[in-house]
């Protein structure tokens, strides 16, 4: 367990617009930063960081919170996990507490498989560069494919022992279970019941997500065997999805951002090769076919991309699907062909960065001339298949959702065929008519995110005060230690908001009863930190995603207005909107209660229990009469004298 101060330290030093920005692109806009969501597909940013408030939101899906909060989400972490991640970001040293056995028994089993992955790349590591089999194997494959030593650190490249169990064995010693093992990929379950290891005698490359987790490895293999696969890679897993992931882009994201355009390459030696010739802004899709999910991991960081193909003709057709989802997710997608014989791999080792690039942009082209450049010796004069070529180029267009890009591919592709452009401007719009029918439609859950946010309860029965509650948390959690006035015998005194709040509630007897209310109110009562830090990094999450609803601010005052607005005036409006607040609590109480006791009247007069009747009659003289005073101040604002 993490003590308290080191967890203060912490939150202290975590700024969230330096924390989204290892994952999300941002940009500035007024006070605020913004970005495309990385928790749902947006081709609109409408993920905002505020600075100032040292949080997040999602105006699309709802999701936000602390630094902390953004963390446990993104990386899929718990509390205490997402702490030690800032711990380690900004360099703070971890003051354990001793763990319960109960706390011990709570880690789950992705926690447990990213310690073993983290285990198995330092194993790796030592064994290709501590042992003759990896120095001589694995060191000189490495130093054959012309990678440095800074080179093969840097990716944190190794090599495995051409043994069965040599994993296996060290993994167990160390108290990492059998499950987790086969769980992680690292090793297979033989004919026997034992346990083999996955990657015996391959040089390893680890796949790190976007934060620099390690979540699977490839392997290499260095003897030719028949019946052995060139790669073998991890599985599928808890922790690890191979569509929504792509190698190297944990390197490359800064070089992404600060040059505004992604390289997508094929394999890991590409981007490797490519990273040591200077150029750093490159990822590989690993030898499978582009997904979804890792375009839009690209997107987070730019909209340009440039796809480097070598001169393999039917492996270019084979991958070109790519290209229209690339333009589907709203890219700029210019394609690059290398010379005959070369591959990304090969063409940096013979070039530096600034030759590379220099090539890239001299021979980078659009798709529609790549494509029809491509196509077109094969269609040559037959109609059908120029007709067919002209549909497939036409079915790309109809992906780009901006109307001016669009036009502009029209033209070109109408210059490049002798079309006239209404022609396929119909067949665009036909097209993009059929994508529409058969989009699949929203969820509900999707389209109702932000009332979701603003109304968290969900089944939960809302009590009749539920609104007033609510708005008295807000101004307790935006304004805990401002300063209002209150009239008292005719004399102004000023108090806080947090004991205002908590004063009247208290001295009325008037407690809340939606009960993640009652808990917001009673921590923030006894918290002796700044209330907002302490909530939107809340081990609960429903706490922090309920809190950052009440304290985010979606119509910011202009800054104008709030030159315009002295000191004093600000001090006049707050101190009348949250008495005016507590005073419709109050209302609403006292309402309430109106009803009860009228039906608790008739109950009595029901069983000619006149006694009771009489006090209740008195009961509800009293009620009208507070309702009155009440209705009277609340029509008297905004003073409230």
């Amino acid at each position: 367990m993490i003590d308290h101060n080191t967890v203060q330290k912490i939150l202290d030093a975590a700024h969230i617009e330096e924390v989204v920005g290892d994952f999300v692109s941002l940009r500035r806009r007024g006070v605020n930063l913004i970005g495309l969501c990385p928790f749902h597909n947006e081709k609109t940013p409408s993920f905002t960081v505020s600075p100032a408030k040292n949080i997040c939101h999602c105006f699309g899906c709802g999701k936000g919170g602390g630094p902390v909060n953004f963390i446990m989400e993104h990386e899929s972490l718990s509390y205490v996990d997402a702490l030690r991640y800032l711990a380690k970001k900004y360099g703070i040293e971890i003051v354990e507490k001793e763990e319960t056995a109960e706390e011990i028994a709570r880690r789950s089993s992705r926690e447990n498989m990213f310690a073993l992955n983290a285990f198995a790349l330092k194993y790796f590591s030592d064994t290709l560069h501590n042992t003759e089999e990896g120095k001589s194997i694995g060191i000189g494959y490495f130093r054959e494919r012309g990678f440095r030593d800074d080179t093969i650190k840097k990716f944190q490249l190794g090599y495995c022992p051409d043994r069965f169990e040599a994993v296996s064995v060290e993994a167990l010693k160390e108290g990492f279970s059998r499950q987790t093992l086969i769980d992680t990929g690292l090793c297979t379950e033989n004919q026997r019941g034992g346990l083999t290891d996955r990657f015996r005698g391959r040089v390893i490359f680890p796949v790190h997500t976007v934060s620099g987790q390690v979540v699977a490895f490839g392997g290499r293999v260095l003897k030719k065997t028949e019946n052995t696969a060139k790669y073998v890679n991890s599985p599928e897993s808890e922790i690890y999805h191979k569509s929504n992931e792509l190698y190297g882009l944990y390197f490359a994201k800064n070089a992404i951002q600060r040059s505004d355009v992604c390289y997508l390459v094929e394999g890991y030696t590409d981007v490797i090769s490519m990273h040591q010739a200077g150029v750093e802004n490159v990822v590989a899709s690993s030898g499978t076919s582009l997904t979804t999910g890792q375009i839009r991991l690209i997107h987070r960081f730019t909209s340009n991309i440039v796809v480097l193909y070598d001169g393999d003709a039917a492996g270019i057709k084979a991958s070109i699907r790519g290209i229209d989802m690339l333009l589907e997710e709203g890219m700029n997608v210019e394609v690059v062909l290398l010379p005959d014989g070369e591959d990304p791999d090969s063409f940096s080792r013979s070039q530096d960065s600034t030759q590379f690039i220099d090539y890239i942009n001299r021979h980078k082209t659009n798709f529609i001339l790549f494509k029809t450049q491509l196509l077109l010796g094969e269609a040559g004069n037959d109609p059908i298949k120029k007709a067919a070529l002209i549909g497939d180029i036409v079915e790309s267009i109809s992906k780009i959702q901006d109307t001016i890009k669009q036009a502009i591919y029209i033209k070109d592709c109408a210059r490049q065929f002798d079309i006239r452009e209404e022609v396929l401007i119909k067949e665009v719009a036909k097209r993009q008519k059929n994508h529409a029918a058969n989009a699949p439609q929203a969820t509900a859950v999707q389209e109702n995110a932000a009332v979701e946010h603003e109304t968290t309860g969900g089944a939960k029965a809302r009590p009749y005060t539920f609104k007033e509650e609510r708005q008295l948390l807000r101004y307790l959690l935006r304004h805990s230690n401002d300063i209002i006035e209150i009239n008292s015998n005719g004399e102004r005194i000023p108090i806080t908001v947090i004991d205002y709040i908590a004063g009247s509630i208290e001295a009325d007897g008037i407690p809340f009863q939606y009960p993640l209310h009652i808990q917001i109110l009673d921590e923030a009562l006894s918290c002796t930190t700044d209330l907002r830090t302490y909530f939107l990094n809340h081990p609960d999450v429903e706490v922090q995603n309920y809190v950052f609803s009440l304290v985010e601010d979606r119509y910011e005052k202009s800054a104008m207005y709030q030159r315009q607005e002295s000191d004093a005036e600000k001090r006049e409006r707050l101190s009348s909107e949250v008495q005016t607040v507590m005073f419709e609590y109050r209302f609403a109480i006292i309402k309430r209660r109106c009803s009860v006791v009228k039906e608790q009247i008739e109950a009595a007069t029901a069983v000619d229990d006149n006694e009771k009747v009489d006090e209740l009659l008195t009961e509800l003289q009293t009620l009208n009469q507070q309702r009155r005073q009440i209705s009277a101040i609340l029509g008297g604002r905004p003073g409230l004298r």
